[in-house]
């Protein structure tokens, strides 16, 4: 059986592309995501994304940390980043750094990566996915390290895949001991390095279920729930520990149809254990399209039905 419901109330959050010019509505679309009361605003880490591949789309690091700099409350994070172009040394130092401008708000989101206009940017051929698993396999922990460890002895790492010489980050994240880890992960090794390594876990939805009815979608979810809790007793970890996050848009569920569409989806999440819902910006004229005055009232009266 999945879960039962947290003690916490559920939080919800959004997802902001990064396709407005700062200058013309992007600094006011971070600002009114705080005003909203978001508890946090993500972007998505790619160089370019599915129907957004010929439009604007900018860096997920210096947009975030320009947000930082216009707001005071909200948190920020990825959502996700991957090995597809990213190196752990690299990674980290920039991670520490926008920790720093956020004075601790910052979350990564963090995944495998897939096989989009990323995965063949660099000049490879696009990884199997046994390799994405690989290499994440070896991603998270030496990130990780480099977060926690990379004091005056630094860090030295030969892996498969990743390597660190003598790395040193200094001070390190505002946050202690290293800013939260939230996986994103479907299969068993995903899971395993979730409730090793994550405070978050991250999903879509069960893949089984893309094509299956708002019941089957999250029957899939009750399973995936399951399959962590298992991960998570592996690990020697209480499933309760660890935030379990899903980032709506890819189910059949549309919550953002009606503040009532809302509620229903997000009180059936929470009981399945959910601690944290993720909901798209609005983005006119593309697969994100939605009434920006409705969205507004979701984020401003949704959780509260919740509980009335």
């Amino acid at each position: 059986m999945a879960d039962s419901p947290p003690a916490a109330p559920l939080r919800l959050s959004t997802v902001i592309l990064p396709v407005r010019r700062w200058s013309q509505g992007g600094r006011q679309v971070w600002q009114r995501a705080e005003e909203l009361g978001f508890h946090t605003a993500y972007t998505y880490d790619h160089l370019s994304w599915r129907s957004f591949r010929d439009q604007a789309w900018f860096g997920a690091v210096p947009t975030l940390t320009a947000a930082a700099a216009v707001t005071d409350r909200l948190r920020l994070g990825t959502m996700v980043t991957s090995p597809n172009f990213r190196h752990p040394v690299t990674l980290a130092k920039d991670l520490i750094t926008l920790d720093d401008v956020a004075d601790g708000r910052v979350t990564l989101g963090i995944g495998a990566g897939g096989n989009g206009f990323d995965a063949t940017a660099l000049g490879h051929d696009a990884w199997t996915p046994r390799e994405r698993a690989d290499r994440f396999g070896e991603f998270v922990p030496l990130l990780d390290r480099l977060l926690t460890e990379g004091g005056p002895g630094g860090v030295s790492f030969k892996g498969d895949f990743y390597s660190a010489r003598d790395v040193r980050n200094i001070p390190g994240c505002v946050q202690r001991p290293r800013l939260p880890f939230a996986i994103a992960a479907t299969g068993p090794r995903g899971m395993r390095l979730a409730a090793r390594h994550g405070q978050a876990w991250v999903t879509t939805g069960d893949p089984s279920t893309a094509d299956a009815s708002p019941k089957e979608a999250l029957d899939g979810l009750a399973r995936q729930v399951d399959r962590l809790a298992g991960a998570c007793a592996e690990a020697g970890r209480e499933p309760g520990a660890i935030g379990k996050v899903l980032l709506t848009g890819f189910t059949p569920h549309r919550p953002l149809e009606s503040v009532d569409a809302f509620v229903d989806l997000a009180g059936r999440v929470h009981e399945l254990g959910f601690t944290e819902m993720l909901v798209h910006w609005p983005i006119p004229d593309s697969v994100f399209a939605a009434d920006q005055d409705l969205f507004e009232r979701i984020a401003t009266e949704g959780l509260s039905q919740l509980t009335a």
